[in-house]
């Protein structure tokens, strides 16, 4: 008997972008010309601009666009033969699946940041209550490694981590772990980093870091919560930083 095959799940910013590039290739976009705007771009597809944004990433990953923050998103012309770079070779030919044998790489960047917000705010609550004093100098030494280091990524994650660590809840710190490694898996995610943060941003982070380190070191779980929230969503809001092409913010 012939078993049937699992069923792929398209996440909603493929959709979009599998959409845009189809204009692109009939010559509603030129090559050299500029795209409209994300506001309206969402509402003709009736998304949010959340997935028109990841859909515009994943399409200068493929090489249809070239995202210039500050001016807008302007359409590519093809490859000599026609052609544009295809997801598979711009993305990388390694995959990884979850549990679900949905594509890890897939997963959308503001999925993956609206889930953070979900969990790491009471996290951080659990910490302020419940962190050791070596786990309270781990954190510590993760924050203080952000302005040591030219690799502030590096200490970034370290930082969420080890107050995940100090929570108290193996499997809460284990799902902010797979968070975190599902985010390193996102091509899209990476790209996004690479416009919009900035040295300036690492600093106003640190500065957001501060704040929770210090209501975990004051035992204020109420204080550590608020923080982390405030903290996810500057994130948020700086990956949503307008192109630069008439949206709005």
């Amino acid at each position: 008997m012939t078993s049937l095959q699992a069923v792929a799940s398209t996440r909603l910013y493929r959709m979009i972008a599998d959409q845009i590039a189809a204009r692109i290739k009939a010559g509603d976009f030129p090559a050299g010309g500029r795209l409209p705007a994300e506001r309206a771009l969402a509402e003709q597809l009736q998304v949010s601009r959340a997935s028109v944004r990841e859909a515009l990433i994943a399409l200068e990953i493929e090489g249809y666009v070239d995202v210039r923050v500050g001016t807008g998103v302007f359409v590519c012309p093809p490859r000599e033969d026609g052609q544009y770079q295809d997801a598979q070779s711009a993305q990388g030919t390694t995959t990884a699946a979850t549990a679900d044998n949905v594509d890890a790489t897939d997963i959308g960047p503001f999925d993956l940041l609206e889930t953070r917000l979900l969990i790491e705010p009471e996290c951080a609550a659990l910490a302020a209550q419940k962190a050791s004093p070596a786990q309270i100098a781990a954190i510590r030494a993760a924050h203080e490694g952000m302005s040591l280091t030219e690799s502030p990524s590096v200490h970034d994650r370290a930082f969420h981590s080890a107050i995940g660590a100090a929570c108290g809840n193996a499997a809460l710190a284990a799902a902010i772990s797979h968070i975190w490694h599902l985010s390193t898996l996102s091509p899209v995610f990476h790209r996004l980093e690479e416009h919009f943060v900035t040295t300036k941003v690492w600093s106003e982070a640190q500065k957001e870091h501060e704040r929770i380190l210090a209501a975990i070191v004051d035992r204020d779980p109420i204080r550590a919560r608020h923080a982390m929230h405030d903290h996810l969503v500057g994130i948020l809001a700086r990956l949503r930083e307008d192109f630069g092409n008439g949206g709005i913010r």
